[in-house]
């Protein structure tokens, strides 16, 4: 049994073509398979593939939407993705205050709603501040990372398990699992 294609896009650029495959593997797990095809002066191609797992799909997702709409709150025409990651990277050790409006969680909510947001930049809201050089959202994306993710395995943690990283206390750690409980009774409803 090999690898199904279930669904496929493609388009180019010049001497440049790209297909975007959302492919079922062999074990029932779903990948996106993005090639980038790129001819070359003899009349042979030249193929770079990027293979994304379905387990990952949403960090992808997350950080497309997040760098899009970064991207048009900046409101510049040349705009690239180094001038992101330089202005993200010298507001970090600043604080989230002195990032630019539209790139704070808070004000990110308001304007666009919890669907445009990640999971650290929501989780970012219940922790409502870091610590020294580590902001809310990085603290928010270390403890993500530790549950590689998954929101299932962050509810199934207790104050202890939360409470090893630097700058969560009882405090942050009752706000979060009390979050992650309403969310469970919502689902029960």
């Amino acid at each position: 049994m090999k690898n199904s294609n279930l669904a496929t896009e493609n388009f180019s650029s010049g001497k440049r073509n790209y297909f975007l495959d959302f492919k079922r593997a062999v074990n029932d797990n779903h990948y996106l398979c993005i090639t980038r095809s790129d001819e070359q002066l003899d009349g042979s191609y030249k193929r770079s593939t990027i293979v994304v797992f379905e387990q990952d799909f949403h960090f992808l997702i997350s950080a497309m939407s997040s760098l899009f709409h970064s991207a048009i709150y900046l409101n510049q025409d040349n705009f690239r993705v180094a001038d992101l990651v330089h202005l993200k990277s010298s507001c970090a050790n600043k604080g989230i205050k002195s990032w630019d409006v539209h790139l704070r969680p808070r004000e990110k909510f308001i304007a666009l709603g919890s669907s445009q947001m990640s999971d650290a930049e929501l989780m970012a809201l219940l922790i409502g501040s870091g610590r020294s050089g580590v902001s809310a959202v990085d603290l928010a994306e270390n403890v993500l990372k530790a549950v590689g993710g998954r929101l299932d395995l962050l509810a199934a943690q207790d104050h202890k398990a939360l409470s090893r990283f630097k700058g969560i206390g009882m405090a942050k750690s009752s706000a979060i699992l009390a979050a992650l409980e309403l969310g469970r009774r919502m689902c029960a409803v």
